[in-house]
């Protein structure tokens, strides 16, 4: 990713709001990473096109947008059982930080993210990675218009 010397303040307030979600992701701040991405929803997405799994997909990936720098992310990412909604890969420069499986849910929950991560091994694809991987499930209750978070860790091993 380029300096971001160049940035104006309407972008450097973006990436600053993105690095402080990928951030709460690490410190595993369930609510303020809820909080984020509903106001990433707010603010990026109409509501009339915020209607599924796929449109939230979209918001995350804005909300995002900083850990591009950090990582390979992988949208519908083949593995175990099924297909992961969004795997991050740390970049070789940044093998520090940790992997990352995002389950999305609609209507569901969080923890039924995290569930269907773990039973259909979507970790198992990871298989030239070991170390630190953060499982992430993220819903969006339509009736409430909120969403929820909820981040396991756990390691990855070869």
């Amino acid at each position: 990713m380029p300096s971001r010397a160049w940035i104006g303040p309407m972008w450097s307030a973006t990436l600053q709001n993105s690095e402080k979600l990928l951030n709460a992701i690490f410190e595993k701040n369930e609510g303020l990473v809820a909080e984020a991405i509903q106001e990433a929803h707010e603010k990026n997405v109409s509501i009339i096109q915020y209607n599924d799994e796929n449109s939230l997909a979209c918001v995350l990936r804005l909300a995002l947008y900083i850990a591009q720098e950090y990582y390979t992310i992988v949208r519908e990412f083949p593995s175990g059982k099924g297909f992961a909604d969004l795997v991050f890969i740390p970049r070789k420069k940044f093998a520090g930080k940790p992997a990352m499986i995002v389950e999305l849910k609609w209507d569901k929950s969080a923890q039924s993210g995290i569930d269907q991560i773990k039973e259909r091994n979507y970790a198992g694809a990871l298989k030239d990675y070991q170390g630190e991987l953060l499982l992430v499930g993220i819903n969006y209750d339509k009736s409430s218009k909120t969403h929820e978070c909820l981040i396991e860790e756990t390691v990855a091993k070869r």
